[in-house]
């Protein structure tokens, strides 16, 4: 898990596209998503699976012996304090290729993490059945996922040659997504929020609270 963020420490969230596609629309859905945590602070990182050489988790837990990459993901993945998972829709539900990297990892790398979830879709339903699977399996192994989310229907219909988000309303809502994941992210980890609540947790009764 991550250290709690010390005075002058930076935020550190990362994003992580679960595709493979050389020109992805959900890589781009998760970097406009990273831009949002930016506006809040936040030292970003996109980490594109693509790059990463994994192997298929066998349930041995010797993965990372076997492949390097494994550890290389899973150190990313522990020192973040936020964490925005993007994944294209395959057949109602996200992708093996995420899938497999999440379950090559656990509770040390997503535990107490605060999340957030993207997604892109061809069809006109949009990627509701992706995130929904991906919101359960994200609190299986105990991170916390925010409530807002950014589902892109048709998504070839909305990135033009260029790679950018045409419609600004779908990219609003791609970047609030990492605006409130770099807001609890602080909020659960900054140590002065957590010494406020102490204060607070000390502080005397309210006198006048107890007068009907």
């Amino acid at each position: 898990m991550s250290q709690d963020i010390k005075k002058d420490d930076p935020l550190q969230i990362i994003g992580i596209s679960g595709s493979l596609r050389e020109v992805s629309y959900t890589r781009m859905a998760v970097q406009i998503a990273l831009e949002g945590a930016q506006t809040r602070g936040a030292e970003v990182q996109l980490i594109d699976l693509r790059d990463y050489d994994l192997v298929f988790c066998d349930g041995s837990g010797d993965e990372g012996e076997r492949a390097p990459d494994v550890l290389r993901l899973r150190q990313a993945v522990s020192e973040a304090h936020g964490i925005i998972l993007g994944s294209p829709e395959y057949h109602g539900s996200f992708s093996g290729v995420l899938k497999n990297a999440l379950d090559l990892m656990g509770f040390d790398e997503f535990g107490g993490k605060i999340v957030g979830l993207v997604g892109v879709s061809g069809g006109s339903m949009g990627a509701v059945n992706a995130l929904n699977d991906l919101r359960r399996v994200v609190r299986w192994v105990h991170a916390w996922v925010i409530p807002q989310q950014a589902s892109i229907p048709q998504a070839w219909n909305h990135f033009d040659d260029e790679g950018r988000l045409e419609d600004e309303e779908m990219k609003e809502r791609l970047r609030e997504v990492g605006r409130q994941v770099a807001r609890f992210a602080y909020l659960h980890h900054s140590e002065q929020a957590k010494q406020f609540l102490e204060m607070w947790e000390q502080a005397l009764a309210n006198p006048g609270g107890d007068l009907d």
